[in-house]
């Protein structure tokens, strides 16, 4: 019986599907997915920078100086765009939930950036600025800042600036940072946006700036309205962000193998501000998010420790010894020595003797009148 026709066509399709090869990417896609791969060491991490539905001249400077400091792991956007991060829509479309959060997944993903900081300026916030970061293409966190004060790096006309790619020393200071949970997930952001290159050794001249991050809680605030602390208890602690420029000099009173004395200059960019909204990890997400892998994980080792100064220190579990029966291997030097030894302790003895029987001979004569060598004559 003949084949009916579509019993041909899938006989067709099979033939088809043997012969021809499944393309391969050209060398182009093989390196970007080679470079989206998981890495057990991560490079810097991107951040991007953009403006909201509508960005003030000051807040602008906020995203230049912001491009400067994280130079050359930065991105600028100049263009406005209508997202609403915290409302989860966005004004014109108004469609979904989520839809401010799937714009900034899809813009950090677009730009190949797991960082982001997008500035707006409106009425009821003025001078919002909006840090947050992701994993996995997906939003993991923010914090929105409202700042009150700013000094841009262009107002320090004649100090000096960080070198591009320069790591920076970043200090902490006040109690929140370390008691409170916002201030300290938002320390661990600030972290991220500027610890730059990871780097296992640093020189001097690499380390050439300090942020220093001091919160201080203003009472006046809560003593005038007492709804502040009800509402938002993060309203009464502002933070002072300062950047100096580490100047390095001679040591006056050192030697010249000293280490030199670092002088601190302000360079900007300086700006206090107050934490208004966040939105952070649960706690399965960040632990997904903080496990590392196997290769990574230093194992320990057991009855080893590292002193206050550095020191290795190990501790040896041995079995009891008895010296006695060890028989270690002698060496040449040692059977000399044991020979000479031993031939002077012969002589010795052979001197012992002879006085001993000289004694004894002398004694014999002088009891009875005549030696024992007259007697065997």
């Amino acid at each position: 019986m003949a084949p009916t026709p579509q019993q041909l066509h899938q006989l067709h399709k099979k033939k088809l599907s043997r012969t021809t090869k499944q393309k391969q990417p050209n060398a182009r896609v093989q390196r970007y997915l080679k470079k989206q791969e998981s890495q057990l060491i991560e490079p810097a991490r991107q951040i991007l920078l953009l403006k909201g539905i509508r960005c003030s001249d000051a807040m602008t400077t906020i995203l230049r100086d912001f491009r400067s400091m994280n130079a050359p792991h930065s991105k600028l956007l100049l263009k406005n765009n209508a997202i609403v991060a915290f409302d989860g829509h966005n004004y014109e479309t108004a469609g979904g939930d989520d839809e401010g959060i799937n714009s900034l997944e899809f813009l950090t993903t677009k730009n190949d950036c797991s960082l982001f900081a997008m500035a707006s300026h409106n009425k009821k916030r003025p001078n919002n600025l909006i840090l947050g970061r992701t994993f996995n293409r997906t939003l993991l966190d923010m914090a929105e800042l409202g700042i009150s004060y700013y000094k841009s790096i262009a107002d320090y006309k004649l100090a000096l600036k960080k070198r591009i790619g320069s790591k920076p020393m970043l200090y902490f200071a006040g109690d929140l940072w370390e008691h409170q949970s916002d201030f300290m997930k938002l320390r661990n952001l600030l972290m991220d946006v500027y610890r730059g290159d990871p780097v296992s050794k640093l020189i001097l001249s690499g380390v050439d700036h300090l942020i220093a991050f001091t919160v201080s809680e203003l009472p006046s605030l809560t003593a005038a309205n007492p709804n502040i602390q009800q509402s938002n208890p993060n309203a009464r602690a502002v933070v002072h962000m300062r950047t100096f420029f580490v100047k390095l000099k001679k040591n006056p009173t050192g030697d010249s193998d000293s280490a030199p004395v670092p002088f601190l200059v302000p360079c900007g960019p300086d700006m206090d501000y107050q934490l208004r909204r966040t939105q952070f990890a649960s706690p399965d997400i960040w632990k997904q998010a903080m496990k590392q892998p196997k290769q990574n994980k230093s194992k320990k080792v057991k009855n080893h420790k590292t002193n206050i100064f550095g020191e290795t220190i190990g501790r040896l579990h041995l079995e009891k010894q008895d010296i006695d029966k060890m028989g270690g291997k002698k060496s040449k030097a040692l059977r000399v020595a044991h020979k000479v030894e031993k031939a002077e302790e012969s002589e010795k003895l052979e001197v012992e003797l002879k006085s001993e029987k000289n004694q004894m001979e002398g004694e014999f004569k002088q009891t009875y009148g005549f030696d024992e060598t007259d007697m065997e004559k």
